[in-house]
């Protein structure tokens, strides 16, 4: 099929600062600002890329080597929820030690070079327990997130203790903190009063006082020392909004919340439709009704889905591919600030009442969530796959994100199981640009793409562009594009980065899969090599030169793609396991497997190669192999005690236990406290017993099989209060337990 979009006619928007409200200066002088179309740094566009990260929900002995894989994998904000209930569990009892130490937790940010954004309520929700707010608040006289002066006082209290912990950490004082987000989902969203759930089922008011309530606690916060560059707000749904603070949107896929109440099966969403979210007067198809005018705002996100938990009526192994589809669609749609809501999974701290905090309908301790980053520091397809688009806006988003999105006519209305019309999108300032293609969609299978043509027409010229591409693939496509004065004028390859070695410059380029690689040049550019890239091959080098301008062009597969490490001096490394590099450019591996094999460029990065593949450098790393055994005894039905009659290793940085098993909730117990749980979804569930070493040395672990009850019915015809509970089977069953050491070695 073919398909033409008339660009001649598309003029840049008009661009002018959003004020004072949203802007800050940093003792060095540099300045952090907004105008209606994108963030600034010093004048010039920056693209945030914000993860989140819930310090609380981790032990700090973790916290920094996940930060550290979070600035490898492109993100450059740490979004995290304070969570009222973590801090004040017990009314004028504040903690802010071990994992809740707030102060700790932000400066390892800064010391890694990452901006934060601070989500202090006071309600939250992130499936904590009554949304984040504390018990104790239930029994007080005056309703919750409303202006009453009782509620404010509380509020107050708390903020003045978050402003304590963070005193000095803002930007205007040299620190990380750039960001507050006020309450969240203000007038759309809520949570279960959990001490109810169960019984009469009473929920957390959601509030209705709209801008009131969010000026009151903004004021409250800059009185109490929270002093960020720009205040933050939910906008779906409807959320209360101020002009006064930045909106953010987000979106997701795949939706739990739809089975807390019913059952039945999950409909494709609209969330792979490319719409355009900075244009007056379009309507989309999903739930963008902002309270503002479309252009006088950019288009934010702060929870684009990058996982989601199971809940108990909903279970599914999340699709990993559905994360950078997620962020080519936003980017392509308007969007100049992506937010992945959670990048990095955790585990629910244990109450110190006794209480689980968390919510009814998750794991009471569990809440990897799927995420990009698993509670453990798993490293998930996910992360792998967005590194290549979080290159790209770190590298391309100046030219990026004054562009205006333009869509074929009816791409915005396509029904998500049509999986015919081809989905694009075009990002363009009238010349140049990005064409955005997807080829995923949630809950269906997108058959793929074979010689489609898109033909975009603009003042710079014509561009005919075929595109084939593999199910579950997309890809950003430059057409226009200037590399260092030599003018490509299109291609069939995604640019990544642009980095400088030895004095020349590189760019690489990702070929999609199902994609040929094809470049096609401006008159008077001399190729030096097959500027496309031989079908199987994982990286290929070309020069490409015009008049005195010359630069390499480093063609890489999606495999390639998916091992990329960009490291401080600007060399490449590629590798399968997680590459962490610190502030003093110290490389370290974390790896499951003893022996390791890594691809460099420059080919002698990390010393003398032991040989070459195309290009790249290969060397060779290795450890000793550690095995952790592992002894399984059945001690009861659905029971089991698990031993590890060596201990565990004091030479490996962790040990993964991996259970399978088939039944309905797997809970892991040591000692009188559960350590972990897990609603199957039939994937393996893993565990890191790393913080649990020393006790493991004593006790085992108890494991509890809760099983699948068919046709279960609970008897209560008797004279006196029992009752009994009788189901036609039992599904538990444990089918296989073993260890995964974790290796770290030093390159």
């Amino acid at each position: 099929m073919r398909y033409h979009l008339d660009l001649t006619n598309e003029k840049p928007g008009k661009v002018y600062p959003l004020g004072e409200d949203f802007s800050g200066e940093s003792p060095s002088g540099e300045r952090l600002s907004f105008n209606n179309f994108y963030m600034e740094r010093n004048g010039k566009p920056f693209f945030p890329v914000s993860g989140e990260f819930h310090y609380s929900r981790m032990e700090p002995d973790r916290w920094e080597d996940e930060l550290i894989k979070m600035r490898m994998g492109g993100i450059n904000v740490i979004a995290t929820y304070l969570f009222w209930n973590h801090i004040e569990e017990e009314e004028g009892a504040f903690d802010f030690t071990g994992r809740r130490d707030l102060r700790r937790f932000v400066e390892l940010c800064a010391k890694h070079g990452l901006y934060v954004i601070l989500r202090v309520g006071p309600f939250d929700h992130g499936e904590v327990r009554n949304g984040g707010l504390p018990d104790w608040l239930y029994g007080k006289p005056f309703q919750v997130r409303t202006t009453d002066p009782g509620f404010l006082a509380y509020v107050r209290r708390l903020y003045e203790k978050i402003g304590e912990q963070t005193q000095g950490l803002y930007y205007q004082d040299g620190g990380p903190v750039i960001g507050v987000q006020l309450d969240n989902e203000y007038m759309h969203s809520s949570a279960m009063w959990e001490m109810t759930t169960g019984i009469s089922n009473e929920w957390v008011f959601m509030g209705d006082e709209g801008e009131k309530y969010i000026l009151a606690l903004r004021d409250i916060a800059l009185e109490s020392g929270l002093t960020p560059a720009f205040f933050t707000g939910t906008a779906w749904g409807g959320a209360a909004y101020s002009p006064r603070v930045l909106p953010l949107w987000g979106g997701y896929a795949y939706r739990p919340w739809l089975f807390y109440s019913r059952q039945g099966e999950h409909p494709a969403t609209e969330e792979y439709v490319y719409q355009d979210y900075h244009r007056n007067g379009v309507t989309c198809t999903d739930d963008f009704t902002p309270e503002y005018t479309p252009e006088s705002r950019p288009y934010a996100c702060c929870e684009m889905g990058a996982g989601m938990m199971c809940c108990y009526n909903y279970r599914f192994i999340y699709p990993y591919r559905s994360v950078d589809a997620l962020a080519n669609i936003k980017v392509g749609s308007g969007c100049n600030f992506i937010g992945y809501y959670m990048f990095q999974g955790g585990t629910n701290p244990l109450g110190k009442q006794g209480a689980y905090l968390n919510e009814a309908q998750v794991p009471k301790r569990s809440y990897d969530y799927q995420a990009a980053l698993g509670e453990f520091g798993q490293i998930r397809e996910s992360y792998s796959r967005l590194k290549s688009i979080h290159f790209f806006t770190r590298f391309f988003g100046d030219r990026l994100a004054p562009m205006e999105t333009a869509l074929p006519e009816g791409a915005s209305q396509i029904n998500p199981r049509n999986t015919e019309t081809l989905r694009f999108a075009v990002r363009t300032d009238g010349e140049s640009g990005f064409l955005f293609v997807n080829n995923f969609q949630d809950h269906l299978t997108m058959p793929e793409i074979q010689h489609q043509q898109v033909q975009i027409e603009t003042a710079s010229g014509v561009y005919d562009i075929e595109i084939s591409m593999a199910s579950e693939e997309n890809a950003i496509l430059p057409f226009h594009f200037d590399l260092d004065g030599i003018l490509l004028r299109q291609a069939n390859a995604q640019p990544v980065l642009r980095t400088e070695i030895g004095g020349r410059t590189t760019y690489v380029f990702l070929v999609p899969e199902g994609m040929d690689g094809a470049f096609q040049w401006d008159e008077g550019v001399t190729v030096l090599g097959d500027s496309s890239c031989p079908q199987g091959t994982k990286t290929h080098l070309v020069t490409v030169r015009q008049g005195t301008a010359e630069v390499d062009l480093l063609l890489i597969s999606r495999e390639m793609a998916n091992r990329l490490f960009l490291l401080r001096d600007g060399s490449l490394v590629f590798t399968d396991a997680a590459l962490l590099e610190d502030e003093k450019g110290r490389l370290r591996l974390e790896t499951r497997s003893e022996e390791n094999i890594l691809f460099c460029y420059p080919p002698e990065r990390l010393g003398t190669p032991v040989g070459q593949e195309g290009p790249l450098g290969v060397v060779r790393r290795s450890t000793a192999a550690v095995t952790v055994p592992v002894q399984t005894e059945p001690v009861a039905p659905q029971r089991y005690v698990i031993r590890f009659p060596e201990g565990l290793p004091a030479q490996v940085k962790d040990v993964i236990l991996q259970i399978d098993y088939e039944g309905d909730i797997g809970s892991l117990f040591l000692g009188n406290q559960m350590v972990h749980d897990n609603f199957s979804n039939l994937d393996t569930w893993e565990f890191g017993l790393q913080e649990h070493a020393e006790v493991l040395q004593e006790q085992p672990l108890t494991l509890y099989i809760a099983p699948i009850r068919e046709g279960a019915k609970v008897h209560v015809e008797s004279a006196m209060a029992a009752r009994n509970e009788e189901a036609r089977s039992l599904i538990a069953e444990l089918k296989n337990v073993r260890t995964q050491p974790v290796y770290e070695i030093e390159l």
